[in-house]
């Protein structure tokens, strides 16, 4: 390693290499000073890689000399007095000296790395796997806004060791994923569910946002692992959720460390209150989360015991009405008219009308002239008001 190489990595990477060769106090070095802490790393490994092959050089070189007299001195006289030539000394390839350090460093990054892709793969590794009465395996979707559903899912070991077994060999190349269903309206059955997409997701997080168009629409979110085959194995699904129409106001982008203020509206988008759906595992989040029953507005205001401690009235009465609103624009100098009645005009030309909405159906032409009376223009905007009154639900106290 040298000054100039070193100075090409960032210092996120040189960090890593710090922490690897055991630079003590890594963490925070700034960019020059892990530069030159490399660098007597270097110098010191390459000080012991040569100072290793003098040690090893000289008793090869001595042992080798030493032999060749032993064997002279100790070689037979022939009886003609000659003396037969001396067999030359076997001579040994000379070994690499051993570097235990560096196979060492290799087999902990191997290992560090296997680890790494364990922990990619395992879904249940960040879920707290010693939970009072064991983990479930669950996974529950919650509505942000018109275009954004946050996913949030608790698995147990036990659940991935069962897709592991039930994949087979194909579990070494399945990958982690979040397939997200639309539900059709009123559709209850796998039948009524139409994939749209797979996520590629991995371990170590539980949750995650998921971008969705054409609201409003409903969803469901299934968790699991997609082998290459095309095989799925689905740890849990979630909740069936509706989007929000386009600036209905109902957005919402905080995480649970904000949601206990707006919990009642994200229960609600999320399909809490819907007596229909199967949002038991929705209720059961939010419950553990907030600490408080979730479910019915009277019980998530005030308890279970409401009734008792509040005296129930007489009569309990709720009344409800509509308006209309009808506002336009022409130009400032027309003349309009809706139902027949002139309307005036604000300096820029545009107009306001409010009326009342009966339980019936309303039409109101509008007519605007231009001023010199040659052109005009006219609008039928048809309305109806469809009101009914459901029966009332008297709660026992003693329930």
């Amino acid at each position: 390693m040298t000054a100039e190489t070193l100075k090409t990595y960032t210092a996120k990477n040189l960090a890593e290499l710090a922490r690897k060769h055991g630079v003590q106090g890594w963490h925070a070095m700034r960019k020059e000073q892990l530069v030159k802490a490399l660098l007597r790393v270097s110098k010191s490994v390459d000080r012991a890689k040569s100072g290793a092959t003098m040690h090893l050089a000289k008793p090869i070189a001595a042992k080798a000399t030493s032999i060749a007299p032993m064997r002279a001195a100790s070689a037979p006289i022939a009886r003609n007095g000659a003396t037969p030539m001396a067999a030359k000394p076997a001579v040994r390839p000379t070994a690499k000296p051993a570097t235990p350090k560096a196979d060492s460093a290799a087999s902990r990054r191997i290992q560090l790395a296997k680890l790494e892709q364990q922990r990619f793969k395992n879904l249940s590794s960040n879920t707290p796997q010693n939970k009072p009465g064991g983990v479930k395996d669950r996974l529950v979707a919650m509505v942000r806004d018109p275009y954004w559903l946050h996913a949030y899912w608790e698995l147990s070991r036990t659940g991935v060791e069962r897709a592991e077994a039930a994949l087979g060999q194909e579990w070494h190349s399945a990958k982690p994923i979040l397939r997200v269903l639309e539900v059709s309206e009123g559709g209850t059955t796998s039948a009524a569910e139409t994939k749209l997409r797979d996520i590629d997701i991995h371990g170590g997080v539980s949750n995650w946002y998921i971008d969705v168009k054409n609201p409003p629409c409903s969803y469901r979110v299934v968790i699991g692992y997609l082998a290459t085959s095309g095989r799925f194995h689905a740890l849990a699904r979630s909740n069936v959720v509706s989007t929000p129409r386009p600036g209905s106001k109902d957005s919402l982008d905080e995480n649970w460390s904000a949601v206990a203020e707006d919990c009642e509206k994200i229960y609600a988008m999320s399909g809490g209150y819907n007596v229909d759906g199967d949002t038991t595992q929705l209720q059961e989040l939010f419950e553990e989360r907030l600490r408080r029953p979730m479910g019915s507005p009277m019980l998530t205001g005030y308890g279970s015991g409401v009734q008792a401690a509040v005296p129930r009235r007489k009569s309990f009465t709720f009344e409800m009405d509509a308006e209309l609103i009808v506002y336009g624009t022409t130009e400032p100098d027309a003349h309009v008219t809706l139902q027949g009645d002139p309307v005036k005009l604000r300096e820029d030309g545009t107009f306001t009308v409010r009326y009342s909405m009966p339980n019936c159906r309303q039409v109101i032409p509008a007519v605007a002239c231009s001023a010199n009376g040659l052109e005009q223009r006219t609008v039928v905007l048809a309305v109806e008001r469809n009101t009914k009154v459901m029966e009332p639900v008297v709660r026992d106290s003693s329930d």
